[in-house]
């Protein structure tokens, strides 16, 4: 299985698979699987399998991961599309981040559907996760059987991150009115940005989580004026907030909307935080075999899983969409071996998210 797992990877390494334009890895993944023997579901570049015997009795656990990257940074010294392996580590864009994961998943997936276990299995590589696509996972959902818990690859240093951040981006307008800069007159949207810009920086809202802290707002764009004489009557900034478990995207709009003046849209309530309580038996197995739960504040496909998840994948999250990506041999050897443990013969129910 590792040496399966090796040589998918750095097929995919060899197809570049931007979001939005990942139908060559995706083709080559729908060959691959479909020469181990199993049956390939696809919608877009979509993929997903089902190990036999399918029972609508017993509850559904499913394996994802992303296939898609994001483009190469400045700065690789190495081909991004080209997979170099010495004895430790193997480089390519989208080694560590999801690579890695979506063949150590599938290794294991084929491991655990060759014996009856207490639940269906199916395995989904899913496509557009860097940018939150409604053609990626939110697209498949729709296909697949109702799911009772989920495993996300991501890289995580096979730790389970039983919590994550959600995300939701605002588009701020301050409105003043324009004037001559020699002149008193006119009021200037630049400084009324200002002090919302301020709000922003400064508010704290009350729930903090034990695994995800605070909401985070930061203001990440601004852009205000036309020349040096004029007084701007039009100020824009973006501010970039990730949520905790205690407030939903739209709780946190209003709650904003109340408290600044300026002009807000929000560009999508979709992205909320999620949490799967630790009484889980998938979490209670990872305690066990020495895993630490931890809460992660990046985002992930589990942001559109309305059911409990787990993400927990190998690498090292620093080593995404960073130059000269890579992932060490030995992490995708123990990524299958724990997934295995952690999977086989579990026993889930439909436990609450929280």
């Amino acid at each position: 299985m590792f040496y399966e797992a090796i040589d998918i990877l750095k097929g995919m390494i060899a197809r570049p698979s931007f979001s939005r334009d990942e139908k060559e890895v995706a083709d080559y993944l729908h060959d691959v699987w479909q020469q181990d023997g199993h049956p390939v579901y696809r919608k877009g570049n979509n993929l997903w399998t089902i190990a036999p015997g399918f029972d609508m009795h017993k509850p559904t656990l499913l394996l994802n991961s992303h296939i898609d990257t994001v483009k190469p940074v400045e700065g690789w010294t190495k081909d991004p599309f080209t997979p170099e392996e010495d004895e430790e580590w193997l480089y390519g864009l989208g080694s560590n981040d999801a690579g890695a994961s979506v063949v150590s998943l599938y290794a294991a997936y084929q491991a655990l559907s060759q014996k009856e276990q207490p639940y269906n299995l199916l395995f989904l590589a899913s496509c557009e996760e860097e940018i939150s696509g409604k053609n990626g996972i939110e697209s498949a959902l729709r296909e697949l059987p109702p799911i009772s818990f989920a495993i996300v690859g991501e890289p995580t240093d096979m730790q389970p991150a039983v919590a994550e951040k959600g995300l939701m981006v605002l588009d701020c307008t301050a409105i003043g009115k324009a004037g001559h800069a020699a002149r008193d007159e006119g009021v200037n949207a630049i400084v009324l940005a200002i002090k919302d810009i301020e709000w922003f920086n400064t508010y704290q809202f009350p729930q903090k989580s034990d695994f995800l802290g605070p909401v985070k707002m930061s203001v990440t764009l601004i852009h205000g004026g036309t020349q040096h004489n004029v007084i701007p009557d039009r100020c824009e900034f973006t501010v970039d907030i990730r949520s905790n478990e205690f407030y939903s995207n739209e709780t946190l709009f209003k709650l904003i909307c109340e408290q600044v003046p300026c002009e807000v849209k929000a560009r999508s309530f979709r992205l909320n935080s999620t949490q799967t309580g630790l009484q889980h038996p998938f979490v209670q197995r990872a305690i066990l075999l020495g895993k630490e739960p931890f809460g992660s504040p990046t985002l992930s496909d589990q942001a559109l899983m309305h059911f409990p998840s787990v993400k927990i994948g190998p690498g090292h999250s620093s080593r995404s969409h960073s130059a000269d990506e890579f992932i060490k041999l030995t992490e995708i050897r123990e990524a299958i071996d724990t997934y295995i443990r952690l999977l086989d013969n579990l026993v889930i129910n439909d436990t609450p998210l929280c």
